[in-house]
């Protein structure tokens, strides 16, 4: 598991990420104001790609504890602490404010856990531009959920530019931040919690499963809490509660084989480039779809997870992208080309487009029923994306 702290401090190839704070009802992440000459007024400073879909884009940001569980990096603490940011689907001219990137606080403990990319500027990480607006007025309809999850040691912003662009195609996406298992998350009260799972992980010899089996009850919690009779979130009523879908980065992405394992709910899953730390049962995920989507190295590349890829009895693929690292499946590339730094040869606006391309079609495929040929096998307009049958 120490592997996981070391990509995503050092081995990460690529890293200085992102975090996006909305708000919704709790707010505790509100934009901090960037020093003068720094990048608030700086005309070139960082952007998300644009989103590809029809729609406008929303935001809200929401806290949930979970008091019936004790959270197991801090006892302590008084249950479960979850940061939730969910973009969804907005009407046209809605409305709304800019939704804020991160706070300089947030970005400036990710630079510092991220040694190798402390010279990038945290006030200026922070002031990524996304295509988000908090309070914009929903789009009419019921619209398929998805659950999105970090990797290890970093933040659900990380995964932004993914939500934003799901979002615009019509899904609600829920973006989980799980408390201590990144460098920095601000939750209501001015208090920011850290990542004592890094300590428990890399030190303590903890196993990785501690963290994927946690937050596979986090995801169920969080259904509990967007489509149960009394919804944390004020437009909950958007949520298609009979298409749901998980997708998740490095161990986040370990975490959606298991959540879907516990959670009959979760009716698809996509793994971006993360290892398993968990068995799955005899009876696999029950016959439900699921998609390994990752570059092709010595952990990642197909035959390295054969104990796993077998049990997946339903439909699945496995895919791998020539010219990418770990990071590529997050919005790495856009900090990486940004801030000049270290990067795999695949270009960074190619990265972001296979991914959300192949990320998109596997939902529209298994959460809306529409049939996606660009899933039955390799295709010429994306000649770096390789099929594998192990």
């Amino acid at each position: 598991m120490s592997l996981l702290i070391r990509a995503a401090t050092a081995a990460a190839l690529a890293f200085t990420l992102s975090l996006p704070v909305a708000t919704a009802h709790a707010d505790p992440a509100a934009p901090v104001s960037a020093p003068a000459g720094t990048s608030a007024a700086r005309v070139d400073r960082p952007q998300l790609p644009s989103p590809t879909g029809l729609y406008s884009v929303g935001s809200s940001v929401l806290h949930l504890l979970d008091r019936s569980r004790t959270d197991p990096w801090v006892p302590s603490a008084g249950g479960r602490e979850l940061m939730v940011t969910v973009h969804y689907p907005a009407a046209r001219s809605s409305g709304g404010t800019p939704a804020p990137y991160a706070t300089t606080e947030e970005t400036r403990l990710l630079t510092q856990g991220l040694k190798q990319y402390g010279r990038v500027p945290a006030e200026e990480l922070s002031a990524m531009r996304t295509h988000s607006r908090r309070y914009a007025r929903p789009a009419k309809g019921k619209h398929p959920l998805v659950l999105l999850s970090p990797g290890f040691a970093v933040s659900r912003y990380t995964l932004t530019g993914l939500a934003e662009d799901l979002a615009s195609r019509g899904y609600v996406v829920a973006s989980l931040d799980h408390a201590y298992e990144s460098f920095g998350i601000a939750v209501p009260g001015g208090r920011m919690l850290t990542c004592v799972a890094c300590t428990a992980v890399d030190e303590g010899g903890v196993h990785g499963s501690v963290s994927t089996s946690t937050r596979a009850k986090d995801v169920s919690f969080v259904l509990d809490r967007l489509t149960g009779r009394h919804p944390a979130w004020r437009h909950a009523k958007m949520i298609d509660e009979r298409r749901v879908g998980m997708a998740g980065h490095s161990i986040g992405g370990a975490s959606a084989a298991s959540a879907m394992a516990g959670d009959r709910r979760v009716d698809a899953g996509i793994n971006m480039d993360g290892s398993f730390w968990e068995e799955l049962p005899a009876g696999g995920l029950g016959g439900r779809p699921f998609m390994l989507l990752g570059t092709d190295d010595a952990v990642h590349r197909p035959g390295g997870e054969d104990r796993t890829w077998p049990r997946l009895g339903g439909w699945k693929r496995w895919l791998t992208v020539a010219g990418t690292d770990h990071f590529t499946f997050s919005d790495s590339p856009v900090i990486e080309e940004h801030f000049d730094l270290p990067r795999s040869p695949l270009p960074a606006a190619r990265k972001t487009v296979i991914n959300r391309t192949y990320v998109a079609a596997f939902f529209d495929q298994h959460l809306r029923g529409i049939p996606q040929p660009l899933l039955d096998g390799p295709d010429p307009e994306h000649p770096e994306v390789m099929f594998h049958q192990p």
